[in-house]
């Protein structure tokens, strides 16, 4: 183990040590008065969740925050109990896991509490009890046990709501549909304001210009402002959620521990702390994943019985800075031409490690399915003119020869039925992923499914054309509508439908099935269907 890693594995173990306390499932308050704090304004605002199912454990989630758009959600600065109870039936007749946890001001008077001995692949009711008050219901589930034969598994795929562009209205139909898991692909939060010609509603936050400036305080508050949308809080309160993230949560286009507008390289990871502590204050995650400084495991591998297995990348934390710029970095850098050293071997998305792991455990999973969920599209998408091919920077099209060891893990111990899921680029994308991208007589070892955006404006359909022109492995894509996509996994057949309404959303936008298309088993690459 190499130095700076083993400081930061003993870092993460002291801090593990010392937010045990705060976390632990039976903790207690400090003071005895502390049992008798009452509040007249609801402390639940921000409402309830679950997440990282597991087949005997769930994560819940809840932040006490009478008054979410203060910094300190207007809560007193010391620690407090709070209740909670997991229960079979919605009326809380069959309490079957019950204890206090501790809301700290250290964590923002969050509470991430770690529910085990739960039953595999059944659904749970649960609900928090704080200073009086009572907290919404929510309904969760846990992974069926691994070795079961599961038949079914429903799943939907949202990414990047920018708060400004419209409403969040999709997830309404996501709390109201019948899914077993929400996999959310990154951007939850957006640190930047839209132009005015594109706003349907204003941020009730709002981030300072001096990007150094940015604290913890503004992250809290804005994640707080996000989640007082009444839609996103039933989409969570409604199924357990998977997350990963990408780069809107901390700042534009940053990679690793810099950021191409803040060129301080201290100033930045003190702005990535606090962003990552305010998110993990904010999102069902484990206790077991404590930030240090500015750094926050998020990748995991997650099982749903014999018939799915997903893991869930960090394509941020350890990716390598940007390259090129001038003429070679169009668009203030968001694109790349005749950038040679994108190309560079040793340039990587996700970190040695972490490809280490993930091609480990694809090749070692016994599961009828391998889902990976990350940032963005993995499948070219490069813009062919008679000056040369144009490159988005911020994807796997900058980083080619990362895509081709991810692909390769795949091919060369023939990895059977891998699906990846992704976001990022604001629009609905079915692709065939080929050995060799360059090459149509290559062959497809792996299929793409990308979601468009829950709010966040796409590029035009005339430039999404000349896209799907240029790469014929694109089978579909729209970049004209918002939505989802819900996803049906059975043994045989991944089922895949894209939901769409135009754009901007509105908060009675009605969604429909833009395409549908399947995977079959042994047959990798998706048909349309329907």
């Amino acid at each position: 183990m190499q130095r700076r890693d083993l400081i930061l594995h003993l870092s993460r173990a002291a801090a593990a040590l010392a937010w045990q306390q705060v976390f632990a499932p039976g903790a207690r308050a400090q003071s005895a008065d502390d049992a008798g704090w009452s509040e007249s304004a609801d402390i639940f605002t921000l409402g309830v969740a679950s997440g990282e199912p597991q087949p005997d454990t769930i994560v819940l989630w809840t932040r006490l925050a009478p008054r979410p758009l203060q910094p300190d959600g207007g809560m007193p600065d010391r620690a407090l109990p709070v209740r909670w109870e997991v229960a079979t039936d919605a009326r809380f007749t069959q309490v079957v896991r019950q204890g206090v946890a501790v809301a700290d001001p250290a964590v923002a008077h969050s509470v991430h509490v770690l529910v085990e001995g739960l039953q595999p692949g059944r659904a749970y009711h649960y609900r928090f009890q704080a200073g009086g008050q009572r907290s919404p219901a929510g309904r969760t589930r846990t992974a069926p046990d691994p070795m079961e034969p599961v038949r079914n598994l429903r799943m939907a795929l949202a990414s990047c709501q920018h708060y400004e562009h419209g409403y969040f209205t999709a997830h309404r139909e996501i709390a109201d549909s019948d899914v077993d898991l929400v996999l959310f692909v990154g951007d939850y939060i957006y640190t930047t304001q839209a132009p005015r010609h594109l706003r349907v509603r204003s941020h009730p936050h709002v981030f300072s210009d001096d990007l150094a400036a940015r604290t913890l305080a503004d992250f809290r508050v804005h994640h707080a402002s996000y989640k007082l949308d009444d839609d996103l809080r039933a989409s969570h309160a409604a199924h357990p959620w998977l997350m990963v993230w990408d780069d809107h949560e901390v700042m534009p286009d940053y990679a690793g521990d810099t950021d191409p507008y803040l060129a301080d390289r201290q100033a930045f990871l003190a702005v990535r702390a606090a962003a990552y502590k305010a998110y993990f204050e904010h999102m069902p995650i484990s206790p077991r994943r404590v930030p240090v400084d500015a750094s926050l495991p998020m990748h995991g591998r997650w099982r749903w019985g014999q018939l799915a297995e997903l893991w869930s990348l960090d394509t941020r934390q350890h990716r390598d800075p940007a390259v090129c710029s001038g003429v070679h970095a169009p668009m203030d850098g968001k694109l790349l031409w005749r950038c040679d050293a994108a190309a560079a071997p040793q340039r990587t998305v996700l970190g040695q490690s972490q490809e280490d792991w993930l091609a480990a455990g694809l090749a070692g999973s016994p599961c009828n399915w391998k889902f990976i969920l990350q940032t963005t599209q993995v499948s070219p998408g490069v813009i062919r003119t008679p000056l040369g091919e144009v490159q988005y920077a911020e994807g796997w099209d900058a980083f080619p020869a990362a895509r081709a060891r991810l692909i390769e893990a795949i091919a060369q111990p023939r990895v059977q039925d891998v699906v990846f899921l992704g976001g990022d680029v604001h629009r609905h994308v079915a692709a065939n992923l080929r050995l060799d991208p360059r090459d149509a007589r290559s062959p497809i070892v792996a299929s793409e499914v990308v979601t468009s955006s829950i709010s966040s404006k796409g590029m035009s359909e005339l430039i999404n054309g000349w896209m799907k022109a240029s790469n014929p492995d694109i089978l579909h894509m729209r970049s004209d509508q918002r939505g989802h996509v819900l996803i049906e996994v059975t043994p045989q057949q991944v089922r895949c439908d894209f939901r769409g309404t135009p754009h901007p959303v509105r908060p009675q936008a009605r969604f429909r099935t833009q395409a549908r298309y399947v995977i079959e088993r042994g047959t990798p690459g998706l048909r349309r269907a329907g």
